[in-house]
Formats: structure tokens, sequence, C-alpha cells
């Protein structure tokens, strides 16, 4: 038995049966994709939680790459507050000898420097390849971005 409307409609001629088949196959796969869209198949569920465990490691990942660009930032910046700041060693003059993880280290000083840096008014810091002066305010600057490349500061 059909959809009297639609036998209606044939009978007195305003559509095709070609048109009457069409608009029967629509409403069955409307009918089919709302019973599948109410009930889950296992599939979605998988492809769900795949989704969520991808965009928890995309997150994870965007942490680890925000604080390595952070890490970079702070090494950029005390570079450049080293490389204004520091103070012109000639090499001439009396050894200062520091001591960095157990290893005593030495840079040649003038004796006002040497003067400074026992009152603990310049500091030593250590840069990838060598030992620079460089007054204590900037030093203080430099420890709070990374204490470990402070390597000689004096408390007064």
């Amino acid at each position: 038995m059909g959809n009297p409307l639609q036998d209606q409609l044939l009978k007195a001629g305003l559509v095709t049966k070609k048109q009457a088949g069409k608009v029967k196959r629509k409403q069955y796969l409307n009918k089919k994709q709302k019973s599948n869209k109410n009930s889950p198949s296992k599939s979605d569920n998988k492809a769900r939680t795949q989704q969520v465990a991808q965009a928890e490691r995309n997150r994870e990942l965007n942490r680890q790459q925000a604080a390595k660009k952070q890490q970079q930032e702070k090494k950029a910046q005390i570079k450049q507050l080293i490389g204004k700041n520091r103070l012109k060693l000639d090499g001439n003059g009396d050894p200062y000898y520091f001591s960095v993880e157990k290893q005593i280290h030495r840079i040649f000083v003038s004796d006002e420097i040497a003067d400074q840096l026992s009152r603990g008014q310049l500091a030593i810091v250590q840069t990838s390849r060598s030992f620079e002066v460089v007054p204590v305010k900037v030093a203080l600057q430099i420890a709070e971005r990374d204490k470990g490349v402070v390597v000689a500061l004096h408390k007064e």
C-alpha cells in the first residue's frame, strides 16, 4: 500500500511514476540516515577517541614548542644584555680567580675591576665561549632569566 496522497497525484496526472519513485527513495534515504545518526557505530566511537587522542598530542606538542621558544627568547635576551653591558678586558693585569662547578678559572683584569668584583659592584657571567664582566644590575637581570649564567657575584 502506497501513500494515498501520492496515489491521488498520480491519478490526477500532476506527477509521473518516475517523480514519485524519486521522492520515495529520498524519503527512504533520509529515514536511514536519521537512524544511523541516533545509534553511533563502533567505528564512530573509535574515530572520536582517535580524534581526542590526536588533539591531546597536538596540545602537548604546542606546549613543548612554546616552552622551547620561550627558552630561546631568554637566551637571546641574555646574549643581548651581555653584549651591550660587558666591560672591555684587555688581557693585561692581574689574574682574578673564581670557581665554576668545582673548576677554578681565571680572567685577567685591572686592579680597579678586581676591587669592584670583590666589593660586589661587578659580576662575572659565562657566555658560550668565554667569561665576561658586567655591572651587578645587569647580572641580576640575567639571573632572573637564567641563574646558571652568573658565575661570580659577591654580596656587599
